[in-house]
Parts: structure tokens; C-alpha cells; sequence
């Protein structure tokens, strides 16, 4: 079989161990960020399948009508937006997904927090340009960590911010302050009140319709001139914007973010990049080795699976299937 693995940024995926179990087939690399269909096109040609990295690579209905050989999509972690499953079924590709961890996420999002609130990345710029101590940051203890999105990622969150004496603050559906209740921690009374006590607050929700544009620049508003917004779900989850905004109002004052609506965002001079309120990363939540090994091993074992001829479990199983 011929797979095509698209955007793999850091030239890493030969490297991981679970590569070795493609060995019996061709494989082909990329290493940039694509999203012209016709280059696309001409790149996946001949692939019988293609491995996803998360929703780096779009593919639609004007991309699968010039793949007529393409016979499987295996995606690292869930279907998400970038994927139009409904347009691969019409097209006789079968979709299989994989498994997700709350590990690497949580520890970045972790990361970003103390970093931001210690002022770690000025400090650190000031000194490799050799000054000493410019600037003052803050401890976590006795702020209030704000967690909208109870799940895996946001209970682990709570767990690191009861080990750095953080009171937690929860917000999200009726299960997940109940959850957040029963695990000593405290549910916001409102939606307002939760941005507007919240010192530290984090936004641990899934993409979908329902969440799109869910934060508005009136929630914001509601922020403390001194709190901090951490976004490493996703950057739609906020209104187009919106951040950036109340930011320049001074509510919040700082911003912690893994996201953006564009990736990859490569403008050095791109107005989040140069705010001094904001810290940010190149969307490194997942990006780690023993993550890689999970996702990407999950979804080279679909492929080998769907090549022998094994029963799979696809993400649309109505497929009349190519294989």
C-alpha cells in the first residue's frame, strides 16, 4: 500500500518506534503546510490511504473528487471539523479515528499558566540579552483557577491546582459542576460570576457548533484587569476578535495561548505575537514523543487492520468501502 503522511512539521515521524510497523509498505512524508488543493492533489495521487495529523490538513469534496485511489483516511485522534466525512463517504473512502490523552495537554496548559504568571519569558529574554531581574510575576497559590470543561484535561488541571494551593472554580454543564462538587471543588453560582471571579481561567471544551464563538468580548469584559486566559482547546472557541480586544481594554490583562484561528501562524508581526500581555505557543498541546506513539500508533494499526481485510470499527460505516 502507499500511505501519505501530510504536515509532519518537525521531520519526526520516522523516528517514532511505532513507525517500524509500516515497514512492509511504501510511505511518503511532507513536511510543510499545504492547503492548496490542486498541490494536495497532486501529493496524494496515488495514495491508498493518508494519516492525519489532527486537523492540520483539510480535506473536502473539491480534494477527494481528484482522489479516486484513496481508499482509507486514518486520523490521529478524532474527526474534527477539517474532515468532511459525509463528502468521504460519498467517495467510497472509509474513515477510521483514533484515541486522545489529557497528559500532554494538561501539562502544557500547566505550563503556560506558571510561566505567564511568573513572567518567566520576559525575565528569561532580558537575561539572554544581558540584564537581571526586569520585571515581577506572580505565585499561583491562593488564586482562583477558573476550569470551564470538566473532562479528563480539566479534572487533571484541577488536580495540579490543588497541589499549588489553587481554590478551583467550575463552569460548563450541569454534570460537570456536579462532578467538579463532588470532587471538593466549587461550581460557579453563574456564568458571569464565573469569569469575573476567576485569577486564572481555562477553557477545556470541544469544538462543535454548539461551542463555536461561545466566549464573547462580554464575557471578557467581565474579567479581572489583573487575571489571565488560557486557550489551548481550540481558538474558535472564542469570538472572532474578541480576545485580542479586551485585551487592549485591559480585561483580561494576559493571555496564555496554544491556539489560533490560523495555523500555522507564521507572521512574526501578527498582533497576539507582539502584545506584551500574551504569551503563546505553536500549538504544542499534543505534540510530544509518547503522545505521538499513541496517536500515530493507533492510526498506522487502523490502517494495517483495514488493508488486511480485518473487521474495523470506521467513523462512517455506511462507506461502500474500496478496499
Amino acid at each position: 500500500m502507499h500511505i501519505v503522511i501530510p504536515d509532519d512539521y518537525q521531520n519526526v515521524i520516522r523516528s517514532l518506534d511505532c513507525f517500524a510497523t509500516l515497514a512492509d509498505h511504501q510511505v511518503s512524508l511532507y513536511h510543510d503546510a499545504v492547503d492548496d488543493v490542486q498541490v494536495l492533489a497532486e501529493r496524494f495521487a496515488d495514495a491508498d490511504a493518508l494519516v492525519l495529523t489532527r486537523e492540520r490538513t483539510r480535506v473536502g469534496e473539491a480534494l477527494l473528487a481528484c482522489l479516486p485511489n484513496l481508499k482509507l483516511i486514518s486520523q490521529t485522534g478524532k474527526v474534527s471539523s477539517h474532515l468532511d466525512v459525509e463528502a468521504c463517504t460519498r467517495h467510497g473512502v472509509a474513515v477510521m479515528e483514533g484515541r486522545g490523552s489529557p497528559i500532554a495537554p494538561a501539562e502544557l496548559t500547566w505550563a503556560l499558566i506558571i510561566n505567564a504568571r511568573r513572567q518567566l519569558f520576559p525575565a528569561m529574554q532580558a537575561m539572554y540579552a544581558g540584564q537581571w531581574q526586569t520585571n515581577l510575576g506572580q505565585r499561583l497559590a491562593g488564586q482562583t483557577l477558573g476550569i470551564w470543561g470538566y473532562g479528563k484535561i480539566g479534572q487533571r488541571l484541577a488536580r495540579y491546582a490543588q497541589a499549588f494551593e489553587m481554590p478551583v472554580l467550575v463552569w460548563g454543564s450541569e454534570s460537570s459542576r456536579q462532578a467538579a462538587v463532588a470532587h471538593g471543588h466549587q461550581a460557579a453560582s453563574s456564568r458571569e460570576a464565573f469569569f469575573a471571579e476567576a485569577d486564572v481561567l481555562t477553557l477545556h471544551l470541544r469544538l462543535a457548533q454548539s461551542t463555536r464563538h461561545l466566549v464573547t468580548a462580554a464575557d471578557l469584559a467581565l474579567m479581572k484587569p489583573g487575571a489571565l486566559l488560557v486557550n489551548t482547546s481550540r481558538a474558535e472557541l472564542i469570538a472572532p476578535g474578541a480576545l485580542l480586544a479586551s485585551l487592549n481594554k485591559g480585561r483580561p490583562g494576559f493571555a496564555a495561548l496554544d491556539v489560533f484561528e490560523q495555523e500555522p501562524l507564521l507572521d512574526a508581526n501578527h498582533p497576539l505575537l507582539r502584545h506584551p500581555g500574551v504569551l503563546c505557543t505553536p500549538h504544542l498541546g499534543y505534540v510530544e514523543r509518547d503522545g505521538y506513539e499513541l496517536y500515530f500508533g493507533d492510526a498506522f494499526a487502523n490502517v494495517r487492520a483495514f488493508f488486511a481485510g480485518e473487521n474495523c470499527v470506521l467513523a462512517n460505516p455506511q462507506v461502500v468501502s474500496k478496499r
